[in-house]
């Protein structure tokens, strides 16, 4: 597969992927288009998050904000993981406050039967929206994303967000093939979600397997991991790949063998307790999202322990170790770009 668009060579980003030296730590947040900015508010103003997700030029401009706000070194495609189950026709619905909310929950063989596969056909505002971008970026590469499809299946099974999982862990357990086939089709859809966002312009993809920390290491191995390979393979030898979770520690080395070059880590795990549990791998974050709500100074020294926590990896991607929290004040962030991008300049 071919990307579209023109790789930056001279990436900070990009270079970190590879595992090579940068010119400085690269930086980019997880959530940075969007929820804290109030130009994105201004943007969004009457629309829902599924609509302004459809439409190329909203998708664009939001992508853009923060890029021009924070000089961050990448940008990441304002979408959200329930787009491509929308764009099949599952009848789902992001509600403010809570979240995907599916109108009819999988459960039975026959709801298997409802997941057809995506066609590039069905999201051309992905590919137009992509297409805007990478001539305004430039030099700044564009992450894609998919949510993983252990992620996406708890949603389906649960019919909406859940704090046990409880109905997508009894269902693996009593109905395993029940559960393999809808993870199997979700894993087919997200893989040609991200391959489209590839062969439109995208120069990285991260999965986001949000959910993938209520598994037991076993569990994870059965139900979730060959799933997730198979989202990540349709791009693989394409684009850096980056796969991250929360609340994961326990499942850090079983997640890499998805084939991920990049392990995001979130904030509970030190990286330098992650560099020696993966050294063969680049990692990306992993600052607590709540520090940015502190005061400055307490904010430079954890984003300084960071750094050294991360200098005995192979590679490091600044990040935060979740997304950025609505009340997050836009300038802290800008803070923590300029100050990384100081300190680690070579």
């Amino acid at each position: 597969m071919s990307n579209a668009a023109a790789v930056p060579t001279a990436s900070p980003f990009l270079a970190a992927c590879r595992g090579e030296a940068p010119s400085r730590t690269p930086v980019w947040f997880m959530r940075q288009a969007g929820r804290s900015l109030p130009e994105y508010k201004q943007a969004r103003a009457g629309t829902t998050m599924l609509e302004a997700c459809s439409t190329p030029e909203l998708v664009a401009e939001i992508t853009m904000q923060p890029v021009r706000r924070y000089g961050v070194d990448a940008a990441i495609f304002f979408s959200d993981i329930v787009v491509p189950l929308a764009a099949i026709g599952v009848d789902v619905k992001i509600v403010p406050g809570v979240g995907p909310v599916v109108a009819e929950p999988f459960r039975t063989e026959a709801d298997v039967k409802r997941l057809r596969n995506l066609d590039p056909c069905d999201v051309p505002y992905i590919t137009e929206a992509i297409g805007l971008l990478v001539k305004e970026l430039g030099e700044t590469p564009l992450i894609g994303f998919a949510g993983a499809p252990f992620t996406l299946a708890s949603y389906l099974v649960e019919g909406g967000p859940s704090r046990d999982h409880a109905k997508t862990k009894a269902l693996m357990k009593s109905q395993p093939e029940v559960w393999h086939g809808i993870a199997s089709r979700l894993a087919a859809i997200c893989g040609e979600f991200l391959r489209v966002q590839v062969e439109a312009g995208a120069q990285a993809v991260q999965l986001f397997d949000s959910w993938a920390g209520a598994l037991s290491e076993a569990d994870y191995r059965r139900f979730a991991l060959p799933h997730s390979t198979a989202a990540l393979a349709g791009v693989a030898n394409s684009v850096p790949r980056i796969h991250f979770g929360v609340g994961t520690g326990h499942l850090l080395e079983a997640m890499t063998e998805t084939g991920a070059e990049v392990s995001g880590v979130d904030f509970r795990i030190p990286l330098d307790q992650a560099a020696k549990r993966l050294p063969d791998k680049v990692l990306q974050g992993n600052l607590d999202p709540a520090v940015i709500l502190a005061d400055d100074e307490a904010l430079i020294s954890e984003t300084d322990a960071v750094l050294e926590a991360a200098k005995g990896a192979k590679g490091h991607i600044f990040n935060l170790g979740h997304g950025v929290l609505p009340d997050s004040d836009p300038a802290k962030l800008k803070l923590v770009v300029d100050h990384v991008h100081e300190a680690t300049a070579r």
